[in-house]
């Protein structure tokens, strides 16, 4: 979503994410993790890990603030995106919503719903003060955050009861440039 924000042209190929039996031919030599998102430049170096990339990209845009505590802050809700959201939301969500994807224990999957709604919780607590999660304005915060939980009802969470994501949700895709994880 912030390459097409940022007017960015890019290739986009896919990647199996159930089958990882090639990821080492791959990506082995493009990042030591071997997942997805990496980013590959015309000079052929290469970043992966989605919030890294977002931090990358969004330098010296609008999408980061300069202030540098404000650019922290931007950091801790990427780091509870990767902690506390995206290991239960979008886990959950793989799960039960995407072929092929291992079968998990009934208890394992509510044991992550129920961090998953935690998660929920926090976000909402702060969006019910402003209007985007730093500063009252669109981050990369905002679009590390959105991308699992605009599609959270396809992993059985219910988003009725979250006013205050409901409206950020909308605000977020009234954004220019929007773009939907499943597009």
């Amino acid at each position: 979503m912030l390459l097409a924000q940022l007017g960015v042209r890019y290739e986009r190929r896919e990647v199996d994410v159930v089958d990882r039996s090639n990821r080492l031919e791959l990506l082995g030599r493009l990042n030591p993790g071997l997942r997805v998102p990496t980013l590959v430049f015309e000079d052929g170096s290469s970043l992966g890990e989605s919030n890294a990339i977002l931090w990358y990209l969004a330098r010296g845009s609008r999408y980061l603030p300069q202030d540098p505590f404000a650019a922290a802050k931007v950091l801790q809700w990427m780091f509870f995106e990767q902690y506390s959201h995206e290991p239960n939301i979008a886990v959950v969500r793989f799960w039960v919503a995407v072929p092929g994807a291992p079968v998990v224990p009934d208890a394992e999957i509510e044991a992550r719903r129920a961090a998953g709604y935690r998660a929920l919780d926090a976000m909402e607590r702060e969006l019910g003060a402003r209007e985007f999660l730093v500063e009252g304005r669109y981050s990369i915060a905002d679009i590390a955050l959105y991308a699992y939980t605009h599609v959270a009802g396809e992993g059985g969470f219910d988003l009725s009861p979250y006013p205050a994501i409901g409206a950020w949700l909308e605000r977020v895709a009234a954004e220019p440039g929007h773009v939907s994880i499943t597009a």
